[in-house]
């Protein structure tokens, strides 16, 4: 299989698929081996890409680093777009991504280097939508999401604006809805635009944050509040709402037991620039056999997010050259 097909097969693989593959819930498959050291690991890694990631990103880099504690790395959350143009400008040895690349974003790399970035699913993330933990609502439709946060109403709703039209009664009743989401230069934006708002246009009212632990904090302080992020940011202050497909039985929790069948459950990636035939560089190399280890996907579960297979990991590795070896 080409890089081309590899990517564009890996980003459009069902979570529901891969989670039935022997694994996994939120314990690592015993069939991925223990990372061990080996020479000539040296240099410096560069991070760039989703704000959801951050917190896995340095997880990695502390394990990794016990490791070989001569290796320096820096991370940028600064949103998933930054991703792709670092790596294609070589500022970046890897890009964090919360969401697959884009046409134009694989276009534009390849029209640089002749061939396209690979995408490395690294784990499977539950994009939770937020309301305060006082908040009684027992879950919400994808088409009464998309009537709260969308101008558009493409799920085939309608526009939602106080707690009573979802259902809520007593002093909820007349409670107006207070969004807030992510800015567009975030991956989590992307996603939940294209699944929860079916393609549309988010309402103006959306109060936007820079990153994924700010839209949960926002939540957190009203009490009328609603928002979006990853499953990972979850605190004490706020509750993950259980969501349904119009035509479910019944509605699914944001957790590992119910990810084949959340609305909302989604890769996320590494994106890496492999030229097709070169062998990579030690650093890159070590670093993305740690990430699909024992430790790098226990890594993934103290994060919160659903580790992958090591069908997936397998895979992955063959992607850019590296011989599983299990």
């Amino acid at each position: 299989m080409n890089k081309r097909n590899w990517t564009m097969q890996t980003c459009a693989m069902g979570v529901a698929a891969v989670l039935a593959a022997p694994a996994l819930a939120d314990q690592v498959d015993s069939n991925l081996p223990q990372y061990e050291a080996t020479q000539g690991v040296s240099g410096n890694i560069n991070t760039v890409g989703s704000d959801t990631m951050n917190n896995l990103a340095q997880l990695w880099t502390e394990g990794f680093r016990e490791v070989y504690p001569n290796v320096r790395i820096e991370i940028e959350g600064m949103g998933s777009s930054a991703g792709p143009v670092a790596l294609s400008e070589g500022t970046a040895n890897f890009a964090p991504m919360s969401r697959a690349m884009t046409a134009r974003e694989n276009d534009t790399f390849e029209a640089r280097h002749g061939y396209v970035p690979v995408a490395l699913p690294v784990a499977v993330d539950m994009l939770a939508v937020y309301v305060h933990r006082d908040n009684p609502i027992e879950g919400l439709s994808m088409q009464q999401v998309d009537g709260i946060f969308s101008s558009t109403q493409r799920g085939g709703g309608e526009n939602i604006t106080r707690w009573g039209e979802v259902g809520l009664a007593g002093n909820w009743a007349n409670q107006n809805i207070s969004i807030y989401g992510r800015n567009a230069a975030s991956g989590t934006y992307g996603f939940y635009r294209e699944h929860a708002l079916f393609g549309g246009d988010f309402k103006s009212s959306v109060r936007e944050q820079p990153g994924s632990s700010a839209v949960v904090q926002g939540v957190a302080s009203e009490r009328n509040a609603i928002g979006y992020s990853g499953i990972g940011y979850k605190t004490a202050d706020v509750r993950a709402v259980p969501l349904k497909q119009d035509g479910d039985e019944r509605y699914y929790e944001a957790t590992a037991e119910d990810a084949g069948d959340y609305p909302l459950a989604r890769f996320l990636y590494v994106y890496v620039n492999h030229q097709p035939g070169r062998d990579l560089d030690p650093l890159r190399r070590e670093f993305i056999k740690f990430m699909y280890s024992q430790q790098g996907q226990e890594a993934v579960v103290r994060d919160g997010f659903i580790p992958v297979s090591a069908s997936v990991a397998r895979e992955a590795l063959k992607a850019v050259g590296i011989e599983p070896g299990f």
